[in-house]
């Protein structure tokens, strides 16, 4: 089994006390769980602090999001340059927020994972369906269509670089969550069209997210599954003890396999 990624975007949370001492405690307890690969995606204005926090320890720092161009006169953006700059390794694109509320396309978000690449960042990826998709049977026509749209051109050493998490809207922050049966037919999927664009090796190596909802109660079982690589955890990341619960659970999981 490959080593789970378990990333917290806190969103638009905390304040930047609240942030250093969430950083610390995430630092302090990761030391303990090798086998897990753990992110921290702060809001922007605390990048640069919680990386400092975050400096020399097994935790790495991501962005929530990223402009397409490297400068240039986008009040309010962030460029991938910049992100790298403060130190980050991952960035959050095409999150289902971002496409319902700041009305991003799969085109928006091709340009930016193409730029995130470029600047030598790892995108995590956003897809998922909303709940009247679901209802209408269109998941598995909306998940193909935001892979061919949103991951577009990558090359082959590009696209391993790629981090996907699957995250169904109607699981966002609702307290509802796919059944790991749900979870593991999409995640499957996502890899049959890896394996379908790229080759075998390819789909198998590309780590694949789960998110909606993630807490310590249904981690494990979410986890267990043999696509499901990790999750994009929300709301339970904004507290260190249920964060660390969830990477305990990854952790779990690897030793099982």
């Amino acid at each position: 089994m490959k080593r789970p990624l378990i990333a917290g975007n806190w969103k638009m949370n905390l304040n930047r006390t609240q942030a250093i001492t969430l950083a610390a405690s995430v630092a302090q307890e990761a030391v303990h769980w090798p086998t897990v690969h753990v992110a921290l995606c702060p809001p922007a204005v605390y990048l640069d602090v919680v990386g400092q926090v975050l400096r020399n320890s097994p935790v790495a720092l991501g962005g929530q999001n990223a402009h397409w161009e490297t400068a240039g006169a986008y009040t309010g953006e962030l460029s991938p340059s910049m992100l790298v700059d403060v130190g980050c390794v991952f960035v959050i694109l095409g999150h289902s927020e971002r496409r319902q509320y700041f009305g991003e396309t799969d085109e928006v978000v091709n340009r930016k994972v193409k730029a995130a690449l470029e600047a030598g960042l790892r995108p995590i990826v956003c897809l998922g369906e909303t709940l009247q998709q679901r209802e209408a049977d269109q998941t598995q026509q909306v998940i193909r269509t935001q892979f061919e749209g949103s991951l577009a051109d990558l090359s082959l050493d590009e696209i391993r670089q790629v981090v996907l998490a699957y995250e169904p809207v109607w699981a966002i922050g609702t307290g509802k969550v796919a059944t790991p049966q749900q979870a593991e037919e999409v995640h499957a999927l996502l890899r049959q069209l890896l394996q379908q664009r790229y080759n075998e090796a390819t789909a198998r190596a590309v780590i694949i997210q789960y998110g909606g909802s993630v807490k310590p109660e249904n981690a494990a079982e979410l986890l267990s599954q043999p696509n499901v690589d990790g999750a994009l955890v929300g709301g339970a990341s904004l507290k260190a003890q249920d964060f660390m619960r969830i990477v305990a659970a990854a952790h779990a999981a690897v030793e099982d396999a």
